[in-house]
């Protein structure tokens, strides 16, 4: 049976109504936005995941994961950054601007490389009260700027400006308020604080920096990459699908192909085209997506 266009876009708006309906809820005071992704990322609300986005907004509950070689930068309310490295996973306990003016938040990274920066440019001129557990070791900012690391071996926490006060799992909590200095929990036994060199703080850093060239995407990027142009809905919907699945926010847009219609499948808003160039190998190189016909424009 052959669909109408109608039909196909209330298709595709039923694959991402989870996202939809809750930003619709959320949309006066989101938890957090998406600034920019690098190639793929997902967000767990509730039973649905779907794929990050730039300009997505999140909420308290909400559960972000990044794939191999992505990265994933994030705004929350009260303008602070959070940067989250390859194959990480961050979830949302609490994150919002109270009634008092006290921005209140709860983070909790279960895996994965991070780094929160308090807002320097968009003044906030009420308190924070912000604490991000990185697995089991739980840090309480008054600072500026944290890095920190959870895997199996290992959870460190880093400050790289301020203090912050930092409780491992038995222990009482102590302060940290030399820049650089960073503790360490690796295989449940607490290492004496210690300072980073240089030269390491910079490999740290660079796990949560996004690559410019290599799959960036943002709200002001211009560049697209058309996955295929295929005249049967049904076949346009199964790559959106495949894409969507693998953690690439696709999309369907009917177009005139001279007298036929034909419906083209493509991610958007990359900032270069080194980025959808970068993408479109990345693409390539997943078994399920290498089959299909990439063009990379404007």
């Amino acid at each position: 049976m052959r669909l109408s266009t109608s039909c196909v876009l209330l298709a595709v708006a039923a694959a991402a109504s989870g996202v939809a309906v809750a930003q619709s809820k959320s949309r006066a005071a989101p938890t957090a936005t998406v600034e920019s992704t690098q190639l793929s990322g997902s967000l767990e609300r509730g039973q649905q995941i779907v794929p990050l986005a730039p300009g997505m907004e999140l909420r308290e509950g909400d559960r972000v994961n990044t794939g191999p070689r992505a990265k994933l930068l994030l705004k929350l309310a009260d303008g602070s950054t959070v940067k989250l490295g390859e194959r990480a996973s961050l979830f949302f306990d609490k994150a919002k601007v109270r009634d008092d003016g006290v921005f209140d938040a709860a983070l909790f990274v279960a895996e994965g490389a991070f780094r929160f920066t308090t807002a320097l440019v968009e003044k906030f001129r009420g308190k924070r009260q912000v604490v991000i557990t990185v697995n089991n070791v739980t840090a309480g900012i008054r600072g500026t700027d944290l890095w920190g690391k959870s895997t199996k071996e290992i959870d460190l926490v880093c400050l790289i400006e301020g203090s912050v006060e930092v409780t491992p799992p038995g222990e009482k909590p102590f302060t940290m308020d030399q820049p650089l200095s960073y503790y360490q929990l690796e295989a449940n036994l607490s290492k004496p604080v210690a300072t980073v060199l240089a030269d390491t703080f910079r490999e740290w850093a660079a796990e949560t920096e996004q690559d410019p060239g290599q799959g960036v995407a943002s709200r002001r990027g211009k560049w697209k990459v058309s996955v295929a142009a295929v005249k049967k809905s049904g076949d346009a919907l199964d790559i959106y699908n495949a894409l969507r699945k693998a953690g690439y926010p696709a999309e369907i847009v009917p177009e005139k192909a001279g007298a036929e219609r034909v419906y083209v499948v493509r991610l958007s808003n990359f900032e270069s085209q080194k980025d959808a160039r970068s993408a479109v190998e990345a693409l390539k190189g997943e078994a399920d997506l290498a089959k299909y016909q990439y063009k990379v424009g404007m």
